[in-house]
């Protein structure tokens, strides 16, 4: 399989335009599949499952959501929240112009139930991985406490430790999977250092609302999925 395709598209927000890049793979005439990250990983995350849904003749495209990865950075940390990440999506799928799938990991399926809530910008099948409708203030508050970490490492070798350690639910992967996902998802600084490849803003509007349960069983009976 060949190396991925780069697409960008510049979306209008109410605190003005923003551009959200992406990475796709398969033959543009393929059924688009949206495949969606977690809060502070990246688009290249769906890499290995792209490469297998594009052999089945599928265009896949992987985003990085605003503040992560290749796109751009919020103007305000207190906007990084799913409903401006819907409002970009919204455009995406609509730049599209025909039906699609979705696949989200954590944030991303919160994203994609946001979406499935209205008819103009519903995917036609949504799989949701790690999140559902119902989140425990507990779960939100380890959340909270790992985006609070200040995260610098001199190299990517001790990155790639980091990632290891901090995803280790996310199975038995070989040694170039580990790495593949550290070098996706760390950005070198002008310092030298390697740290997180997102804006370290996105954690200020978590915190605020990590002390409570969320309830999203009202979007999730709205679906028509």
């Amino acid at each position: 399989m060949s190396e991925p395709r780069r697409g960008a598209i510049r979306v209008a927000l109410p605190f003005g335009p923003l551009t959200i890049r992406w990475v796709e793979w398969g033959p543009v005439s393929g059924d688009p599949v949206i495949c969606v990250h977690g809060l502070t990983r990246t688009g290249r995350d769906f890499d290995a499952l792209a490469k297998a849904l594009a052999g089945e003749g599928r265009r896949v495209l992987c985003p990085d959501m605003p503040g992560r990865g290749e796109s751009g950075w919020l103007p305000d940390g207190s906007l990084y929240a799913v409903p401006t990440y819907v409002a970009a999506c919204a455009q995406l799928v609509a730049a599209l112009g025909r039906p699609f799938d979705w696949v989200g990991t954590s944030m991303g399926g919160l994203i994609g139930m946001g979406l499935a809530a209205t008819p103009a910008t519903a995917p036609r099948r949504m799989v949701l991985n790690d999140v559902g409708p119902f989140i425990p203030a507990a779960a939100l508050q380890r959340i909270a406490a790992y985006l609070a970490l200040d995260l610098s490492f001199p190299d990517f070798a001790a990155w790639t430790g980091h990632v290891r350690k901090a995803y280790a639910p996310f199975g038995p992967l070989s040694d170039a999977e580990w790495r593949h996902l550290a070098e996706t998802s760390g950005r070198l600084t002008a310092e030298g250092r390697v740290v997180p490849h997102y804006d370290p803003a996105i954690r200020a509007p978590f915190a605020a609302s990590a002390a409570a349960d969320l309830d999203l069983w009202a979007v999730w009976d709205a679906l028509s999925l």
